[in-house]
C-alpha cells in the first residue's frame, strides 16, 4: 500500500453558501457527506457575513489569503492575521468581517470523539512529521512546491495539491521545499 495518496482534484465538490456570501469545496469527509465525523474544506469568503450554524461542532479555522476579524454573539472579537489558526465552537457561528477584501480559509470541523489538529505554516527548507499511532497527515500545498518522501516513496507537489500521508510509526515522513502547507494531523480510529 502506498503512504502518499494524492487526492483527485475532480472529486473536490464545490457548494454555493445559501446566504450567496461565499462557496465552500469539502475536500474529505469521514464517513460521508451527510453524516460526517470530521469535514475538511476551503471556503471561498466573498464578502463580509455571517457563518453557518454548525451545532455540537468543534471548529478549526486559517485564513489562507487575507486577515479576517470573527465577531462572536457575546460581542468578542477575534482577529486573525493570514496563517493565524484559531479554535471555535461551531454552534456559535461568528460574522466574518474582512479588513482587507475577500479571502479563503481552510476549515477543520470536527464531532464527536473525533480528534484533529490543524496547522498553517511556510515551508522553507526541510521539516519531519512526527508519527503516532492511530493519527494520519493531510497536507495542502497554499503555495510553493514540495517533495514528500515516506521512506523510499517520493511524491513531488505544487500549489493547489492535496494529500494524504498514511505513514506508520518508525517511518520517516519528510517534507522539502519552498512556500506554505496547511496541515492537519486526525486520529484515524475514534
Amino acid at each position: 500500500m502506498n503512504a502518499l495518496r494524492l487526492v483527485d482534484a475532480t472529486s473536490l465538490r464545490t457548494q454555493a453558501w445559501a446566504n450567496g456570501a461565499g462557496t465552500t469545496t469539502v475536500i474529505a469527509s469521514e464517513p460521508d457527506d451527510a453524516d460526517w465525523r470530521w469535514r475538511l474544506s476551503i471556503a471561498d469568503i466573498a464578502q463580509e457575513t455571517a457563518f453557518s450554524t454548525f451545532a455540537d461542532t468543534r471548529r478549526q479555522f486559517v485564513p489562507l489569503d487575507a486577515p479576517v476579524q470573527l465577531r462572536f454573539n457575546d460581542a468578542r472579537t477575534t482577529p486573525l492575521l493570514r496563517l493565524s489558526v484559531t479554535r471555535f465552537d461551531g454552534g456559535d457561528a461568528p460574522y466574518a468581517l474582512l479588513p482587507e477584501g475577500p479571502t479563503r480559509a481552510f476549515n477543520l470541523m470536527l464531532r464527536g470523539s473525533a480528534e484533529g489538529e490543524l496547522i498553517a505554516r511556510p515551508l522553507n527548507g526541510s521539516m519531519w512529521l512526527p508519527l503516532r499511532a492511530g493519527w494520519r497527515w493531510f497536507v495542502h500545498v497554499l503555495g510553493g512546491h514540495a517533495e514528500i518522501q515516506v521512506n523510499d516513496e517520493h511524491l513531488a507537489v505544487n500549489a493547489g495539491a492535496n494529500l494524504w500521508i498514511d505513514a506508520q510509526p518508525g517511518e520517516r515522513v519528510h517534507i522539502e521545499g519552498g512556500g506554505e502547507l496547511v496541515l492537519v494531523q486526525l486520529a484515524t480510529g475514534h
